[in-house]
């Protein structure tokens, strides 16, 4: 089980590196949003592969299809806005600020939804440890925005 941390680790650690390639690339293109296109192909032929080489790749039935809350299907469309923010956004303001808003966006975000169990998300209570880190991860990345 510990080894999956290692895998967020290094899909954390991509996550910090994407920004800069996919900003590079819009700024070497003469449309920027054509970047979020190569990026979204990309993504879709990582996973395919991916799934191919797993053999855990199959289209669901209808009745599967069906089953699955019509919010489920919306998380291509928020990866998107994030590729596109990157390819537009995240040269202005700076790796270090970037990543730590959209980090810490996503844990104060997850702290809601974890405490009410939306999305699809185990609840759990956002206790006043998680609050005050979510608070403090507000604070630095205040710091690392305005330093």
């Amino acid at each position: 089980m510990w080894y999956l941390y290692g895998v967020v680790l290094l899909a954390g650690i991509a996550n910090a590196i994407q920004p800069g390639q996919n900003s590079t690339l819009a700024r070497g293109l003469s449309q920027p949003l054509t970047a979020g296109l190569v990026v979204g192909i990309g993504a879709g032929l990582t996973v395919l592969i991916a799934g191919l080489a797993t053999r855990r790749l199959a289209w669901p039935s209808m009745s599967e299809a069906a089953q699955v809350p019509w919010w489920a299907w919306l998380g291509g469309v928020l990866g998107g806005g994030v590729v596109i923010t990157q390819v537009l956004i995240a040269r202005q303001v700076g790796a270090g600020a970037f990543l730590g808003l959209l980090v810490t966006a996503g844990v104060v975000t997850s702290i809601l939804l974890d405490h009410y169990g939306w999305v699809g998300f185990e609840a759990h209570p956002a206790t006043l440890w998680r609050i005050f880190g979510g608070v403090l991860m507000i604070i630095g990345v205040v710091f690392v925005a305005a330093f």
